[in-house]
């Protein structure tokens, strides 16, 4: 047992870590060995996907701001942040008020950073009025809203490269946080359409990459058009590749497999896979599918046997919001899965999204994602 123990922690302290997502043949070798680890000796040994997401962060450290600095779950989650070294952490706020909201927590490590007294704060202001400048935002104004708002101030932190992402949502509403991303950050070159997904880790391991799925859009979008579901498509097969580390196969969803239904809601879906297929050659992607021939292979054999996805899907894009969230609530509570999310695509620089349900570990998983999606842009440059 002790030779297994120290074979286990030279696996996953070593070997997966040093690889992040550049090389999928290796990331989809981690994750065969780890599918079969925990088929044959009951999971004892297995690293889970947030095991595996918080190493990868941890041997690419990077800045996350969290301006949500008051409320305990977020200090509670920096403490966990700062004591597993996941991350370097900014905490925007009055230092005094932060330590009296974080009784109890070990803050030492953090720097807190308070917009009240701020060394720099010409500097953020200027770059405020930058990425406001179509709308003719006059520096007395912005410095107004930065000293009375922290997620534009974090988000300005972000844009400077002060920090390399930002989480919150604890407290404030998706609104509130995508409106400082696309206002602040900006969106991607190239984008498309911003978008949401959930990463689930299933207890289903073996379906989608060893359980693990994204699911998309399931916090963004109401009623996507055919172009806009493709784009998901592609964002969030380009996703699954940098937090996998796998080959994303996609899954366009419907209550219609290849033609067994006719309704308005089905060509839409078939729009959009075929303008899909057209403008991402580099994913695999079908549709239409019902979700037992996306993810099932003997419902995917007898109704999709010629596709390259059905049965084996791991890359989910529901046909509107109202499937995406029901979906994923569905799988987590019923089925037991854990949920990351809802995680944005297509900003330039990420800024995540939290539920205001969520516990502080949901925040410590929120900010490993962070830190790998900013691995993985600095990669992609």
């Amino acid at each position: 047992m002790r030779f297994f123990k120290i074979l286990w922690i030279f696996y996953i302290e070593y070997f997966p870590l040093r690889i992040y997502n550049k090389n999928c043949i290796i990331m989809r070798a981690v994750y065969t060995v780890n599918y079969f680890i925990s088929k044959f000796l009951g999971g004892f040994f297995a690293m889970d996907f947030l095991t595996s997401i918080k190493e990868r962060a941890k041997k690419n450290k990077k800045t996350i701001v969290l301006p949500e600095a008051y409320e305990r779950r977020t200090l509670d989650a920096a403490d966990m942040i700062l004591k597993e070294d996941i991350a370097d952490l900014i905490l925007i706020g009055n230092k005094d008020k932060i330590l009296e909201a974080g009784k109890g927590c070990n803050l030492d490590g953090a720097t807190i950073i308070d917009p009240e007294n701020y060394e720099r704060m010409d500097e953020v202001v200027a770059a405020f009025c930058e990425a406001r400048k179509s709308k003719g935002l006059l520096p007395e104004d912005a410095k107004e809203i930065l000293l009375s708002n922290p997620l534009f101030f974090g988000a300005t932190m972000v844009r400077v490269g002060d920090a390399d992402g930002m989480v919150a949502g604890a407290i404030n509403s998706s609104a509130n946080v995508l409106r400082a991303a696309l206002q602040v950050v900006k969106t991607a070159p190239g984008t498309e359409i911003v978008s949401a997904f959930m990463l689930m880790d299933t207890k289903a391991k073996d379906m989608g990459e060893n359980g693990c799925f994204v699911f998309a859009d399931c916090g963004l979008n109401q009623n996507p058009n055919p172009e806009q579901l493709a784009a998901i498509a592609s964002s969030s097969a380009k996703t699954f590749e940098q937090l996998i580390g796998a080959t994303p196969r996609v899954a366009m969803l419907s209550h219609s497999t290849c033609g067994s239904a006719k309704h308005d809601d089905v060509t839409k879906v078939v729009e959009a896979t075929n303008i899909a297929k057209e403008k991402y050659p580099q994913y695999l992607i079908c549709g239409e599918l019902q979700l037992d021939a996306a993810i099932v292979p003997e419902v995917a054999a007898a109704k999709a046997p010629r596709s390259e996805v059905a049965g084996k899907a791991n890359v989910l894009v529901f046909p509107d919001l109202d499937a995406g969230n029901i979906g994923y609530k569905l799988v987590q509570r019923l089925g037991g899965a854990q949920a990351f999310g809802p995680i944005t695509q297509g900003i330039a620089k990420p800024v995540n999204d939290l539920s205001r349900g969520c516990v502080a570990s949901d925040i410590v998983g929120a900010v490993a994602i962070t830190c790998v999606q900013a691995a993985a842009l600095e990669a992609d440059k």
